[in-house]
């Protein structure tokens, strides 16, 4: 097999989806251009993302949230349940876009401004197809103010998981009361925006042993991502 060849099966295959063409053309120019990425399709809509998605292989998705026909939070949603192992990347023109937040509780992976630098779209697609988040902290304080406004008080009996039925609540209750007292503090960094690099930094641990922690709390709280692990911390009531 070609050197070609090879990079094309190793790279993380990205879908742009934006109603307008001119926004598709600059992110397709900017990721032609880098090795390991490889652009396998576009759509204008959350209805095209779905069988585009159905027809062609993808690892990452840039999700539009604002779009005529299926926007982009019900796209999102949609992928989310058909396909899991896809990464969806938020795009939005407006910061702290609370329709963006609603894609992303929907199961979107990261969040970007559309004016975002060549090289932090990049970083960000990396990021998120390695299984974790691309969310700045201060965008997620935000996401959480609006889970807050969303939600009432936790213990409230109508409230992040007062509403549940009873063994819902309970099995929910068992995952966290799993967790290690590290692993604990970990998911409480994770909530703050830290990154591995940061998590080994605070907690004077190396990146492998982060991962390890990282892994664990996942696996044991049965979330798909990062961006997860903030929702059900929250919902939980472990969060302020």
């Amino acid at each position: 097999m070609s050197t070609d060849a090879l990079q094309t099966a190793d790279a993380v295959r990205v879908a742009i989806i934006d109603d307008q063409a001119l926004v598709r053309t600059g992110f397709r120019l900017v990721l032609d251009a880098e090795p390991g990425i490889e652009v396998v399709g576009e759509a204008g809509d959350g209805l095209a993302a779905l069988r585009l998605v159905r027809e062609t292989p993808v690892d990452v998705v840039l999700m539009d949230v604002r779009m005529p026909g299926m926007d982009g939070i019900a796209a999102t949603a949609e992928l989310s349940a058909r396909h899991p192992e896809i990464r969806i990347i938020v795009l939005t023109t407006f910061d702290l876009d609370e329709y963006a937040f609603a894609a992303i509780r929907s199961g979107a992976s990261g969040f970007l401004l559309k004016d975002v630098r060549p090289q932090e779209l990049v970083a960000a697609i990396r990021t998120v197809a390695t299984g974790e988040a691309a969310l700045s902290p201060r965008v997620t304080r935000r996401m959480l103010e609006l889970f807050a406004a969303e939600l009432p008080a936790a213990g409230d009996p109508a409230g992040p998981t007062g509403g549940a039925p009873r063994t819902v609540r309970r099995a929910q209750t068992e995952r966290f009361d799993a967790l290690t007292a590290r692993e604990r503090e970990i998911l409480l960094a994770i909530a703050e925006g830290l990154n591995n690099a940061e998590l080994a930094e605070r907690f004077f641990l190396s990146e492998s042993t982060v991962k390890t922690h990282v892994g664990r709390v996942l696996q044991k709280l049965g979330a798909r991502d990062r961006v997860q692990l903030v929702i059900l911390a929250y919902e939980q009531g472990l969060l302020g």
